[in-house]
């Protein structure tokens, strides 16, 4: 091909207005090259060419034009049998006639639709989650403006019983942890279902109301093993704290637990934690027939316990009754069960 540039030897003689050679009248015509044929270029009168441009005799192809033999696009498609897709959409914007497409657009929708359907259910029920965690926290707050709380441990909650019953006459007693969230009523119904998701005011809550065993003696302290239980929320509330004290740094650090009742005050600490299942009946023993029988079956306990007093195995000699903490925990999905049994401290009332 020839070059855009001339080279020093092939500049004209006589200066800059030197004589151009003939038949070289328009010096851009240097500048035309062809594929496939010679260099030269004719000019004859009357000619399409004569500013040097290829004739079609010199196989010269355009490049907007199609190439010989070629068809329309659409029309090649028709001829072509083999022809397949692979797009939705043709290049004329239009939409595949194949069945299986039309199907797996139909699908697409549908299965974006049901996405989409699973999201905002997934949505609304934490915000309803949320709603009756916010509802069960409200409920907690007013019942405890019902015990003055002190915030020595060693003081007893006292407790405003005649505002208590006005609420709901079935309070039997008030159960309280120092250094943590266990500060409640406790319930007795005439069954272990009714305080599960029922609120002091008779109005389903999510977390209910602590309860005692409707089996146990009111208002507590009377057999010779007093049940209460309560719920542990996955947001933290009610009896979570117990299920903290598996923990055994935990566990050491509660000293005090109180239990009152209308008549009486009851100041117990820990002895032993342990779990088990909503299966366990071993749990429900509320009477004795000996002492000797409340420490065999507590030593029982004590060889399955995850956190204890390390003199456990002394106190339980000469335990006559013991009040028991039931919560869930989630350590075997919603069977399991994590409790907690207090003995009375030495000379405590």
């Amino acid at each position: 091909m020839a070059s855009h540039f001339k080279t020093d030897d092939a500049k004209p003689v006589g200066g800059r207005h030197a004589q151009r050679p003939a038949g070289s009248a328009n010096p851009r015509t240097g500048l035309h090259t062809r594929r496939g044929g010679d260099e030269s270029y004719h000019a004859p009168d009357g000619n399409p060419h004569a500013a040097g441009l290829p004739n079609a005799a010199s196989g010269f192809v355009s490049v907007v034009s199609e190439p010989e033999g070629a068809t329309h696009k659409h029309d090649r498609r028709r001829k072509e049998a083999h022809f397949r897709q692979t797009d939705p959409y043709d290049l004329s914007g239009r939409r595949s006639r194949s069945v299986w497409k039309r199907v797996g657009r139909v699908l697409s929708v549908l299965l974006f639709l049901v996405g989409a359907g699973l999201i905002l259910a997934a949505a609304g029920l934490w915000i309803r989650n949320q709603m009756q965690y916010a509802e069960q926290d409200r409920i907690n707050e007013e019942l405890a403006t019902f015990a003055d709380v002190s915030t020595n441990a060693a003081t007893s909650p006292r407790v405003d019983w005649e505002g208590l019953k006005a609420v709901n006459d079935e309070v039997v007693g008030w159960v309280q942890i120092p250094g943590t969230a266990v500060n409640f009523p406790v319930y007795q119904a005439s069954d272990n279902e009714k305080y599960l998701h029922t609120s002091a005011e008779g109005e389903y809550s999510l977390g209910g109301q602590v309860f005692m065993d409707y089996e146990n003696t009111a208002p507590g302290m009377v057999d010779s093993q007093t049940i209460i239980y309560g719920h542990h929320l996955r947001n933290g509330a009610m009896f979570k704290p117990i299920s903290d004290m598996e923990n055994q740094e935990m566990f050491d650090s509660v000293s005090t637990v109180w239990y009152v009742t209308e008549a009486a005050t009851y100041e117990l600490e820990p002895l032993l934690i342990y779990h088990t299942d909503a299966n366990d009946t071993n749990v429900r023993q509320f009477q004795f027939g000996s002492s000797e029988e409340l420490s065999a079956y507590l030593q029982g306990l004590l060889d399955k316990a995850v956190a204890s007093r390390p003199d456990a195995a002394e106190r339980i000699a000469g335990v006559n009754q013991v009040l028991t903490l039931c919560t869930c925990n989630y350590d075997n999905g919603e069977s399991g069960r994590t409790v907690l049994v207090c003995v009375p401290k030495t000379g405590g009332a």
